[in-house]
């Protein structure tokens, strides 16, 4: 989703050589690199965190290190926000990286991105590599990954509320309390997040991209089931996990630079409601 919506942003933006690919064609020498490579919900970090950790870490480490040996202009890094601990003070300061213990149902994913955003900042320390690393808060958009496997909780619930609609189910169940809460930015605002602080921001620390403000997992099931029209019964799991309590970024140093978003959480699940709709397997 997140390259895809990128990679359309720049080709608009006249860029002429845009290469999309797990790990960059070095030997097109390209000017910037954007490392946006995102992983599956709390279901995949059950199942495979030994994949998860591992293939994240090795992808990084390359990407970083070639980035550096070809002399790129500049190397984006978008990271995740598991990255910040279970129990971290809300809203979460970016000086709160490496304050606590993880959220232990993200931990494999964390534990690789923030070698990431180390290697970043020390590759820049020593070898001036310039950098942007970005903590982006939880993402959705059109070309999501609905897969009930992989999927994170908002596209999750959309595919099981449409489903259930069609079905003319009675209910829903879904895991764990639905009292953690929870941050999403519209995938077309996170895309013009990076290309803007690649414009307007030249420092290897840490910046948050978020919207200010959250919801309960309950809320945001209650306005999903809404738009999609289900009118069952939506039932929770507490024996199921519920991941991290809250997860508020402080973006005030994107809002200082003068970046704020544009879509707001009713249009932009609207908006990835109706391009789900006209895909094949939910026509």
């Amino acid at each position: 989703m997140i390259k895809l919506a990128l990679f359309n942003r720049l080709k608009s933006a006249g860029f002429s050589h845009v290469l999309m690919s797990d790990s960059p064609r070095w030997r097109e020498k390209p000017d910037f690199v954007f490392f946006t490579e995102w992983v599956g919900g709390i279901l995949d970090h059950v199942r495979y965190p030994a994949e998860l950790i591992n293939d994240l870490a090795r992808l990084e480490m390359d990407v970083i290190n070639r980035a550096w040996k070809s002399g790129v202009s500049r190397l984006f890094f978008l990271g995740r926000s598991c990255v910040y601990p279970k129990d971290c003070p809300q809203p979460m300061k970016e000086e709160y990286l490496l304050t606590g213990k993880l959220e232990p149902s993200s931990e494999p994913s964390a534990i690789a991105t923030i070698l990431g955003i180390k290697m970043c900042q020390y590759y820049s320390r020593q070898y001036g590599t310039s950098c942007v690393v970005a903590i982006p808060t939880s993402v959705y958009g059109p070309m999501d990954d609905f897969d009930l496997e992989r999927a994170h909780v908002l596209p999750a619930l959309m595919r099981r509320f449409h489903e259930a609609k069609m079905a003319s189910s009675p209910s829903v169940t879904i895991w764990g309390t639905g009292r953690p809460r929870r941050e999403w930015l519209y995938v077309d605002d996170l895309v013009d997040a990076i290309v803007y602080l690649m414009d307007n921001y030249d420092s290897p620390e840490m910046i948050n991209i978020g919207v200010g403000e959250d919801l309960t997992v309950r809320e945001l099931a209650n306005l999903i089931a809404e738009v999609v029209g289900f009118k069952g019964d939506i039932i929770f799991d507490p024996s199921k996990p519920d991941g991290a309590p809250r997860k508020l970024l402080d973006s005030s140093r994107l809002s200082e630079l003068g970046w704020r978003p544009k879509v707001s959480l009713r249009e932009g699940i609207v908006r990835t409601y109706h391009w789900f709709c006209e895909q094949e397997p939910y026509r």
